[in-house]
């Protein structure tokens, strides 16, 4: 759990301010009250459906709940006004869709500022109290607004589509409350940081991170597609399909898993789709059941079903590319990391027929051997998806793919670091030995020092190569 404790800058005294007392909950600091009485925070339940707002008085550590409420709502402050009399937050009180409103702290009283069926999450009140920003995010693609904190009228702001954001902490906001800095990428352009001018309404570029090579390239962008799966459930995803391709049914293509699984694939930079992309690869990267982004409901329909529904929806998303007249199903791969390298681990194993190769990056084969040797909070947010690993044992069996690995028939590239606390080394080792047992071909490769996904530059630069060369071997027929 992670709780608030107090520093003091002169003697370096730590003091505790919270005592969480359940091991399923964490803590976020959000802002101080003038005069620096109160702080305020958040606590979160751990699988992200549940959190609270909350005024900790700082003398006596007493915290009071500011957003009470029944059953299950996300309630999350991410700025105070210049007054110290409301919170800028985001709820999904509206029928379990995230918004943003306003919270009059005095009288618990919500003033909602949007009203939509994306995702709205706030931001930072400027200096002056007297403007507020959120962001709208609409299946991966996200927009950066700006409002009047008392008319709540509101304004897009003039950046270039696909991934903006807010770019600072603890605020976006010129110290003057003229500018705002902001975070621009997409799928064809590296992040960039941007400077908005609030009283001209004018964006400028202030970075330029693309290497002259990458900017003489053509590359193809995504584009933003739904499906129906397997039981009429609507999913949407990002596809790719490269520039003069041949759309005679001989193509390959990859589906790409994200991880969580409460998380999103957005339209952002990915130097490893762009490999995949410029070699020819059509990729679709689904946001299936259990991804955030589309409602609480929609996050929640995936629980104890891990690898059941939301695999199917992987399994369709196979089927879009097909579809299009490009692509060969003889010619299908799938990879991912971390809850993108379990789905990668279920499909081929569960749906064997489907899948021609793949490439599976610290994923999970086990949730009872992860259950031992992950850290607590890990181990909480597992059991928010599984349920209890006694009662529940059922879906845990039933969600790992050590059940069904050796019903694998695509070859299969194992990439994992050595210190990954939060997927250990053994899990890809099980894989492994399990795979050689029984003849099949596999492969793996360990990276030193490196934890939860590859950090170092040429790390990140071999993984690619390494997958690249295993899907132009297995798709292609390249040896």
């Amino acid at each position: 759990m992670y709780n608030i404790t107090l520093m003091d800058w002169a003697t370096r005294k730590m003091t505790p301010l919270i005592h969480e007392s359940t091991p399923n909950h964490l803590w976020q600091s959000v802002a101080w009250s003038p005069g620096g009485r109160t702080l305020y925070a958040n606590r979160l339940e751990v699988s992200f459906t549940d959190a609270d707002i909350y005024a900790i008085d700082v003398a006596s550590g007493k915290a009071t709940n500011l957003s009470a409420h029944q059953g299950q709502v996300l309630n999350m402050a991410s700025s105070l006004s210049k007054d110290g009399k409301t919170l800028l937050i985001t709820s999904n009180e509206k029928s379990g869709y995230q918004n943003v409103a306003l919270l009059e702290i005095a009288e618990k009283k919500f003033a909602w500022v949007t009203d939509t069926k994306w995702e709205a999450s706030s931001g930072d009140f400027s200096p002056d109290g007297k403007r507020l920003t959120y962001t709208i995010n609409a299946d991966g693609r996200v927009d950066t607004y700006i409002a009047d904190a008392a008319t709540m009228r509101s304004e897009k702001i003039p950046v270039a589509g696909c991934v903006n954001g807010f770019a600072a902490n603890p605020s976006s906001f010129s110290p003057s409350g003229d500018r705002l800095l902001l975070s621009h990428e997409s799928s064809v352009e590296p992040g960039d940081f941007w400077v908005y001018d609030v009283s001209s309404w004018k964006a400028k570029q202030l970075t330029y991170s693309a290497i002259a090579s990458l900017n003489s390239a053509p590359r193809s962008p995504s584009q933003v597609i739904s499906y129906k799966s397997f039981d009429g459930k609507t999913i949407s995803a990002l596809l790719w399909i490269p520039f003069n391709l041949k759309r005679d049914g001989s193509n390959p293509a990859l589906v790409l898993p994200h991880g969580g699984p409460t998380g999103q694939s957005g339209d952002y930079w990915s130097p490893r789709v762009a490999a995949f992309v410029s070699r020819g690869y059509v990729c679709i990267e689904p946001n299936v059941r259990g991804s955030t982004g589309y409602g609480m409901e929609f996050q929640k329909a995936n629980y104890k079903d891990l690898g059941g529904g939301d695999l199917q929806d992987e399994v369709y998303a196979a089927k879009f590319p097909e579809a299009t007249g490009y692509v060969n199903q003889k010619k299908i791969g799938i990879t991912g990391g971390s809850y993108g390298g379990f789905m990668t681990l279920m499909a081929i194993g569960r749906t064997p027929d489907i899948w021609a190769a793949g490439v599976e990056m610290y994923g999970i084969i086990n949730w009872m051997t992860m259950l031992e040797h992950e850290d607590g909070m890990l181990q909480e947010y597992e059991k928010s998806l599984l349920g209890d690993p006694v009662k529940d044992r059922a879906s845990y069996d039933a969600a790992s793919p050590i059940m069904y690995i050796r019903s694998v028939k695509a070859p299969l590239l194992v990439l994992q670091g050595d210190n990954d606390p939060r997927v250990p080394k053994e899990e890809a080792e099980q894989v492994v030995a399990l795979l050689k047992k029984d003849g099949k071909t596999v492969d793996a490769h360990y990276y030193a020092n490196e934890g939860h996904g590859f950090e170092k530059r040429e790390n990140q630069i071999d993984s690619i190569w390494r997958t690249v060369a295993w899907f132009d071997k297995y798709l292609k027929g390249n040896n």
